[in-house]
């Protein structure tokens, strides 16, 4: 009893203190109430914060009867005045409310902290989904690629933030500090952002290699015990391996695409050489579309050559025979790449380039392909055998792609993307032919 009662009593402070700040006193003491505010919340149990947010969402909307007549009066008269008046109106008071809360002591940890804890029980309560509107369209402006700062990560890095690529590292994981170390080599470089208010914290990383050739398979790339190639005229590719966020709490906030350029574009400054810029990127959902039959959905073009691609569809899936056995019973029989029939990688080659060529524009599209292709990368080459962990052989059976950021061209294909073209090489497109 006494427990529900201080739990109870948490829960209205928090609320109250809310009130407090977002009231007119809110606005001459912001800090000392802001602080009040992040205090409180921190008291509360996570079972708790479902009630805190429905508190935000159900006291903190905007005026359904001002926005009515804000708008009407702008139909009427599309004035300045009228449009600053809508403006005013529609905008919720959850989002004053956080900007106060940023002026905490450690506000920007804070709001972070609080986005984080919304998104572990939206998809239980969607109608929270207005104060998580709110929430991402402030730090997407906190969080802007203009006011980050771009760090390349090296092994004098402080070691709390070393620490922190071994925890968020989340596509090829980091085996301890050796292996960071060889990550952090003169042939390897890491970059990551920063925001000012957060040091420490590093937002989002990328690991790059550089190499003397397009790599094909990964495990060089994060062999621990892998030679280090010292000499500068052998770097003639950078290949990004790697990219992982650290903040949950800014998921839906783009950051990672304007980081790549950015690398890019000192890496170039740094080694003249540098000829070319790849990714070696993992093709996540590829055997569960498959097994799902290969469905096209939506994606952009496909009519143009729907016949021939539904004709290697059908031979590539029959050849697979996965409605007779799963993909995992393939795996636990033995199927491995080095052994897999001729037949049988080219039905996976042929499905990967239809997944990832033609269906990338659509809504159900490959995540990664979305990202790379979005940013105005070329899909330039699906390979073999290129990751044979056990990851690797269960949601891609082993294929990895290359995109190529041709800095010249990647603001057009960017254009491309966005119109629903995918752009791809000639060698992606003789894979999809029957």
């Amino acid at each position: 009893m006494l427990e529900k009662l201080a739990k109870a009593r948490n829960l209205s402070k928090a609320n109250n203190a809310v009130k407090r700040l977002n009231s007119e006193r809110g606005e001459s003491n912001e800090v000392s109430m802001a602080d009040e505010v992040v205090n409180n919340y921190r008291k509360l149990g996570k079972d708790q914060h479902v009630q805190f947010f429905n508190f935000l969402f159900e006291k903190l909307n905007p005026d359904a009867d001002a926005v009515m007549k804000a708008a009407q009066n702008y139909v009427a008269e599309a004035s300045a005045r009228n449009y600053v008046r809508l403006q005013r109106v529609v905008e919720s008071p959850r989002q004053e409310l956080f900007r106060r809360l940023n002026r905490a002591s450690e506000g920007t940890a804070a709001v972070v902290q609080i986005r984080r804890d919304l998104l572990q029980v939206l998809d239980k309560k969607p109608e929270l989904t207005a104060v998580d509107f709110d929430m991402r369209h402030l730090l997407s402006s906190w969080f802007n690629p203009g006011f980050l700062k771009m760090h390349r990560v090296d092994w004098k890095s402080p070691a709390e933030v070393l620490e922190k690529l071994i925890k968020h590292e989340a596509v090829h994981a980091i085996d301890g500090w050796d292996d960071l170390r060889r990550r952090l080599q003169p042939d390897r470089r890491c970059f990551a952002f920063f925001h000012p208010q957060l040091p420490n914290e590093p937002l989002i990383f990328v690991e790059v290699a550089l190499l003397p050739e397009i790599p094909s398979v990964i495990t060089p790339l994060v062999d621990k015990k892998a030679d280090t190639v010292d000499q500068v005229n052998q770097f003639k590719v950078a290949a990004f391996y790697s990219i992982s966020n650290c903040e949950p709490g800014l998921r839906g906030v783009s950051m990672g695409n304007f980081l790549i350029k950015r690398v890019a574009v000192q890496l170039k400054a740094e080694f003249p050489g540098l000829k070319t810029f790849v990714t070696l990127s993992p093709i996540p959902g590829f055997i569960d579309w498959v097994a799902a039959g290969a469905s096209f959905g939506d994606a952009v073009g496909l009519d143009l050559f729907k016949p021939a691609i539904k004709l290697a569809r059908d031979q590539a899936l029959a050849q697979l025979g996965l409605e007779t056995q799963s993909w995992s019973e393939r795996l636990s029989s033995g199927w491995h790449p080095d052994q897999a029939p001729q037949k049988d990688k080219d039905a996976l080659l042929c499905l990967a380039s239809i997944y990832l060529g033609l269906g990338s524009a659509a809504r159900a599209g490959n995540p990664v392909a979305k990202f790379h292709l979005g940013n105005g990368a070329k899909l330039h080459q699906i390979n073999w055998a290129a990751d044979l962990s056990r990851k690797g052989l269960r949601q891609s059976a082993g294929l990895m792609v290359n995109y190529l950021y041709d800095l010249g061209n990647v603001e057009e294909n960017h254009e491309r993307f966005t119109n629903g073209e995918i752009v791809y090489s000639k060698a992606v497109g003789r894979l999809m032919q029957p």
